[in-house]
């Protein structure tokens, strides 16, 4: 069974082309994504790693560290990272795990449903699909995205998806459809009108269950 939401992550020992390292260790304090792919030197994967190197300064303002997988070796993920900076014109800083052994696809569940059937498939049959997960500084899982091999991730989504769960576990709220940075939140329906009036100086009653606000500046 994969993880579920708030569950601690498996605190794995994995290869990396910066070093070996547990994944506890490496989160740290930090807010943390993982996002695999299924094998390097591909081109939707190579568009993709580029965009995450390209946005090294948004994950660094946001307090969060990036890791890639994949199913190849670390040699390969270095000779990669040459093909990746030269796309994408950035430099991609973050650590790729060598997970030639399935450990990792297999702990978080990023296995195609037919490389479960018992047949012979090498790890090339076997190679990730495009999953994202974003994880909190006490390890637990807070979300996951899952694409097929032929649908590049949207990027700029992961990261208003992670700010969603920054300002939602820093104000106590909710965010609702297509919400960015600086729009209205959800006040929880466990906060009385006279307190969240007395928070943020007013809200916006849609619905007996629905009230807006505006966070404080």
């Amino acid at each position: 069974m994969g993880l579920r939401i708030n569950d601690t992550i498996p605190n794995l020992t994995v290869e990396t082309d910066q070093g070996t390292f547990a994944l506890h260790d490496w989160i740290g304090d930090s807010w943390a994504i993982l996002f695999s792919h299924p094998k390097d030197f591909t081109p939707v994967c190579t568009t993709e790693f580029g965009a995450v190197a390209q946005l090294a300064d948004e994950w660094d303002a946001r307090g969060t560290k990036v890791i890639g997988v994949s199913v190849d070796g670390v040699e390969d993920h270095k000779k990669w990272k040459a093909d990746i900076e030269g796309f994408a014109g950035a430099k991609a800083g973050f650590p790729i795990i060598a997970d030639d052994g399935l450990e990792v696809a297999k702990a978080f569940d990023m296995l195609p449903a037919e490389a479960y059937m018992p047949d012979g498939r090498t790890p090339a049959d076997s190679a990730t699909v495009r999953a994202v997960f974003i994880i909190g500084p006490d390890k637990k899982l807070k979300l996951s995205m899952t694409y097929p091999m032929n649908v590049g991730r949207n990027f700029a989504e992961v990261l208003r998806a992670l700010d969603g769960l920054q300002t939602a576990a820093r104000e106590n709220v909710a965010t609702p459809a297509n919400w960015v940075p600086g729009g209205d939140v959800v006040v929880p329906v466990a906060v009385s009108d006279a307190d969240a009036i007395a928070k943020y100086g007013s809200i916006d009653t849609k619905l007996p269950y629905l009230r807006m606000a505006k966070l404080p500046k």
